[in-house]
């Protein structure tokens, strides 16, 4: 008997649904997909394609992961990204097993020019890792960290998550940076840049990439390092998912204790110019091992919320009551949870009150110092609303990442201290349009003091704003572009467009 007819014939909804769940097993999706007649599907340049059944059935056939319709099991599940406000249906999903099934995807993409998203943690504030009747890749059966102890290796699945490699590496008394959300795709994270609670010690999540494994548009599979595909391994640091899909990555790791000095130091609302004056005092002399964050969030309702600092100190425990900043000096906080804490605890800590659960916009800039001017315009304008909730947020920047020249990677941003984000959400549903109107107006207001903006979370406002961002390393850029992807395969991302593309 056929196996594939066996399995599709006997298997009840319930233990399909459970295999739909499983990682591992849900391999046997495929079998479960049924090309029943040909799709239309839309080009990178907006135009309807026929894909027809046999091609479909072609492409099946050859994957060992999932291919994915409209109406099969999963492909709900696998189009939506955290910000459901952004509500897509791609005309094809593929789940690759591997590279292999990567490049298949790949190059059943270019051939037919679709439009191609890539989802690894589906964190994309812009909705870029989904997309309305082309192909989406999603990476989230490649994943997994193995650990190298002796040297100080991750190897990690390009699928991800950032609490993969935090469990795995920290089990062996190693780290590396690995941003702040343990649910964010290491693919999208490193490739753009890799801010976290330990970037000022360690570097960027970027600047810890040894070597990475890439499919580019052409469909094949690549290594680069800086002893192989040097051209590429620079671009892939910081120019984003422009080249290629990276199917695997290794990055070095430290030792480091796995018990942290962290914590929140949290004021009423109303301590906002207070405590900027505060962060703009201490956050320029802070130690390497010290990061300091600044968070200020109205929840929705209208009600003034809080204003904190986010303390993480990774060095000596013995040297950690003079290294951190004298809170006291703020008066009495409503709390201060600073202590020691297990780091990966730690990166799990805001997985809940990350804000994309509803609709949500950020803007995002880069400064390389806060002065009075820049103080009052964040806390002016800051509002509470019923409708929505308001987030500024300063990142802390410099020590290791101010150390590496500019065009030593792609990522240029390598002057600033801390990188300040504004940040709206709102409930699922409802229009979307008084919020970001709210949002744009607030930052027009702190972008002045800005230079440049953070990739992975901004919003840019003109193509010439994009290619001003990356600076210096724009032209290399294009011409990696050109070699690797001529045709502007790889658009949605922050998009370094091909010579001659419209």
């Amino acid at each position: 008997m056929n196996r594939r007819h066996f399995l599709r014939s006997t298997l009840p909804a319930g233990i399909a649904a459970t295999i739909a769940s499983n990682s591992s097993a849900a391999m046997l999706l495929q079998s479960l997909t049924t090309v029943s007649s040909s799709i239309v599907g839309r080009t990178g340049s907006g135009v309807e394609v026929t894909i027809e059944a046999a091609a479909l059935e072609e492409l099946k056939g050859a994957l060992r992961g999932n291919l994915l319709l409209a109406g099969s099991d999963g492909y709900d599940t696998a189009r939506r990204v955290l910000n459901p406000s952004f509500d897509r249906y791609p005309a094809l999903v593929v789940q690759p097993s591997g590279a292999t099934d990567v490049a298949t995807a790949v190059t059943f993409a270019r051939e037919r020019g679709l439009l191609l998203a890539v989802k690894c943690g589906g964190h994309s504030f812009s909705g870029k890792s989904t997309c309305d009747g082309g192909m989406q890749i999603d990476l989230s059966m490649m994943r997994g960290a193995r650990i190298d102890r002796a040297n100080k290796r991750a190897h990690v699945g390009g699928g991800s998550l950032l609490g993969d490699l935090d469990h795995e590496s920290m089990a062996q008394g190693l780290v590396t940076t690995a941003g702040s959300v343990s649910h964010t795709g290491v693919g999208g994270l490193s490739l753009g840049g890799g801010f976290g609670r330990l970037a000022r010690k360690y570097g960027l999540t970027l600047d810890n990439i040894k070597s990475a494994n890439i499919v580019t548009a052409d469909g094949e599979l690549r290594r680069a390092s800086a002893n192989e595909n040097e051209d590429l391994f620079w671009g892939i640091r910081g120019g984003g998912g422009n080249f290629g899909i990276v199917t695997s990555f290794e990055y070095g790791l430290h030792e480091m204790n796995r018990t942290v000095i962290a914590g929140d130091v949290i004021f009423p609302a109303d301590r906002l110019k207070d405590a900027l004056r505060f962060y703009a005092d201490h956050c320029q002399s802070a130690p390497d091992e010290l990061s300091l964050d600044l968070i200020t969030a109205a929840p929705p309702g209208g009600k003034p919320g809080v204003v904190f600092i986010h303390a993480v100190y990774s060095g000596d425990h013995s040297k950690a009551d003079k290294v951190l900043p004298p809170f006291d000096k703020l008066g009495e906080p409503m709390a201060n949870t600073i202590g020691p804490v297990d780091y990966v605890v730690l990166q799990r800590m805001w997985d809940n009150t990350d804000p994309r659960h509803g609709g949500g916009y950020v803007k995002s800039g880069f400064v390389t110092d806060i002065d009075s001017a820049q103080i009052d315009a964040i806390a002016d304008g800051f509002e509470a609303h019923p409708e929505r909730s308001t987030t500024f947020f300063y990142q802390h920047s410099g020590g290791a990442i101010n150390r590496v020249a500019t065009n030593a990677t792609a990522f240029p941003n390598r002057n600033a201290i801390t990188g300040p984000s504004v940040i709206v959400s709102w409930n699922k549903g409802a229009d979307r349009t008084p919020h970001v109107d709210y949002i744009r107006s607030y930052w027009s207001t702190i972008a002045k003091f800005s230079d440049g903006f953070y990739t992975n979370t901004g919003d840019y406002e003109t193509q010439e704003s994009l290619n001003r961002n990356y600076r210096g390393n724009h032209q290399r850029l294009v011409a990696l572009k050109n070699r690797y992807d001529p045709g502007n395969l790889f658009r949605l991302n922050a998009n370094v467009r091909p010579s001659g593309a419209a």
